[in-house]
């Protein structure tokens, strides 16, 4: 706890005063501090190069390293093993096989920026082309606006050249608010403390912060939380038995139905589309009477799924006053219920739920419905949105914001004397840092994704079903394929296909070579027939090599600094095959293929054409073409549709 305040504390001197002494001061509370210094004079771009230079290098692509937007650049220091070993004892040796790895120091830059806000790639771009200079990692820490974002690359030796390192996957902590830092940072940042590793040198320390900066550890943590809420929730809900009688099973299937729609509005705030304090107990306090034990659920939660988020803005109300009889609004769904559970209904309302936008997907769409049976109307409450006193939707505000307690799920996970641990949903919600930006494999935040999405619904689907003995998803056939998979698939399916472009695209004929024209004999001018055959040239150059030319594509497809084996015509053939790219995905599930796919073309398109000059050169060819086509039609309201499509597209797809 000591630790957290001082992270804390020290975060928020960040404010004010010189960004090389708070960076200094904030790493010597981690633990890491060195007298290996040097001061950059000028502390500027310039002075960065000026300090390269005198090491006989030099930038290699100064638009990536973004210099325009340096305002100051501090060297910090050298963490070297004689650093890590002052923590250790005299008799503490220990010996270390780096031979997939040269880790022999770490160097420390702090960089101060323009402006407040920066793409997640931006800042990757900046710390590929700073490690590129050194042959040791270089840790970067950025200051942009009241935030900062700790960067780390991954480096290891290359395969085939062992005087080069093979620049990998770059993890950044970023946007960490200085004045009221989230939670999950500070203790992110808490977990990196020298302290915590039993580490004698880099290469150790080094894998250390991989495994504590390992997402996939966060997700895993994520997931062992909100199934053993989900457990909780289950045996603690009640939700209407009109359609489904089996109450173990209706309360599996609503109890997934709210999780899958409170994690969707989350990254909806997560964007700033949904405001913070819908999901903190002590501003709800100032909005909600909690005169119901279900009151957040209800009047919170179900009022944003279904009466908000399913509402188009501008239409939003609360269900008329019941004067006497049934209200002709009672199985309205858009519309607000629950106004005593408000202390400023009308308030609230126009605050913090007009703002969020409105979403025509189905996710939100209120389940109780109108139906008829045998001639009979009748009613079946599924969500039961409604505030007629004999609702029996129960939901208590301390599934949401209930303190930490031990429950028994050993039966459930078949385990023996195991402790489990649950808490409010809420509270499990703000202790996680969630971004909206999906992890790559050259680039990832310290942070939980909308791939979530998917791998939540999978791991609730995966439990199991008492009615069955089996688990939900197998009943469906809803699998959500792990990352590293899709990964393969992607680059299988587009190597595949550029492959095949690259072969039947290439002029691949130049002619012919004659062989056994008739010759004259020794002795006279008689003309002997001679055997003749004709040879095909290809002017392709990867004609009947096409191990060669996977080897190449593979390269192109590689993470590493390497520039690509294609000459101009081959590079204009593949831009064009990407252009032309059509993906079908008929099991699309979360769409994490489609997205991979895209995700790959963006990296292919940025080692084929670093500038973007060929690609938007297609796309203006492409507009002028589409154009000329529409001018040619002849319904006015139509012509003038179709060219400010054609505008849309060139200028979203060109830059």
């Amino acid at each position: 706890m000591k630790l957290k305040k001082q992270i804390e504390a020290n975060l928020r001197s960040f404010l004010s005063g010189n960004l090389k002494q708070n960076a200094l001061r904030f790493l010597e509370t981690l633990g890491y501090e060195s007298d290996k210094k040097i001061d950059l004079q000028p502390n500027t771009a310039e002075g960065f190069k000026a300090f390269l230079k005198q090491n006989s290098e030099q930038l290699t692509n100064e638009g990536k390293a973004h210099l325009d937007e340096w305002e100051t650049v501090d060297f910090l220091f050298q963490l070297t093993d004689e650093e890590i070993s002052r923590t250790k004892s005299l008799f503490d040796t220990s010996k270390v096989d780096v031979s997939d790895k040269r880790i022999e120091s770490y160097l420390f830059f702090a960089i101060k920026l323009k402006k407040a806000e920066y793409r997640r790639s931006e800042l990757a771009e900046i710390t590929r082309e700073i490690n590129r200079m050194f042959p040791m990692p270089v840790m970067i820490l950025f200051q942009h606006g009241d935030t900062l974002t700790f960067s780390i690359i991954d480096r290891r030796l290359h395969k085939r050249d062992t005087t080069k390192d093979v620049l990998q996957k770059v993890t950044l902590i970023k946007d960490i608010r200085l004045e009221n830092p989230h939670r999950a940072h500070v203790e992110i940042l808490e977990d990196l403390a020298l302290h915590n590793y039993d580490v004698s040198n880099f290469v150790e320390l080094h894998n250390a912060w991989q495994k504590t900066l390992d997402t996939k550890e966060l997700n895993k943590r994520f997931f062992q939380e909100l199934a053993n809420w989900y457990f909780w929730a289950v045996d603690n809900a009640t939700f209407p038995a009109d359609e489904e009688k089996d109450a173990d099973i209706r309360n599996a299937t609503n109890v997934i139905r709210l999780i899958t729609r409170l994690m969707f509005v989350w990254f909806l705030k997560e964007k700033g589309l949904v405001s913070d304090k819908l999901f903190n107990e002590k501003e709800l306090k100032t909005i909600l009477r909690f005169k119901d034990d279900s009151a957040y659920y209800k009047a919170i939660l179900q009022n944003l799924f279904f009466a908000t988020l399913n509402s188009e803005m501008n239409t939003r109300k609360f269900i008329a006053e019941n004067s006497g009889g049934r209200n002709s609004q009672h199985f309205v769904h858009n519309v607000f219920r629950y106004r005593q559970e408000f202390i400023k209904p009308e308030e609230t309302i126009k605050e913090l739920f007009e703002p969020i936008p409105f979403l025509n997907g189905g996710l939100f769409e209120c389940l109780d419905k109108e139906t008829e049976v045998d001639g009979t109307k009748c009613r079946v409450r599924v969500d039961g949105f409604s505030d007629h006193p004999k609702n029996v939707l129960e939901i208590p505000d301390e599934l949401f914001f209930g303190s930490e307690r031990q429950i028994e799920l050993n039966e459930i996970y078949g385990t023996k004397n195991k402790r489990y641990k649950v808490r409010g949903l809420i509270n499990i919600l703000n202790s996680y840092k969630f971004t909206i930006t999906e992890n790559t494999p050259i680039e990832e935040e310290i942070a939980l994704d909308p791939e979530l999405l998917g791998k939540v619904f999978e791991n609730l689907l995966a439990n199991f079903n008492p009615e069955t003995k089996t688990t939900a998803r197998k009943q469906t056939g809803s699998f959500y394929t792990p990352r590293e998979i899709v990964n393969y698939m992607v680059d299988e399916s587009l190597l595949a296909y550029l492959k095949a472009k690259m072969q039947t695209e290439t002029q691949g004929f130049a002619g012919f070579v004659a062989f056994g024209e008739n010759q004259p004999t020794m002795f006279g001018n008689e003309a002997r027939v001679q055997q003749k055959f004709e040879m095909p040239v290809s002017n392709n150059r990867w004609h009947g090599k096409d191990e060669s030319l996977e080897t190449a594509l593979r390269n192109l497809f590689s993470y590493t600094e390497d520039k690509h084996q294609f000459n101009e015509t081959e590079t204009e053939i593949l831009i064009k095959a990407i252009d032309n790219c059509k993906i079908l995905d008929p099991a699309c599930g979360s769409g994490a293929f489609p997205m991979g796919i895209l995700h790959r073309l963006v990296h292919l398109l940025g080692k084929l054409d670093e500038a973007n000059e060929k690609w938007r050169e297609w796309q203006r060819l492409k507009a002028i073409k589409d154009t000329e086509e529409a001018y040619k039609i002849g319904d006015h309201k139509e012509r003038e549709e179709r060219l400010l499509e054609i505008n849309d597209v060139f200028e979203n797809n060109a830059s």
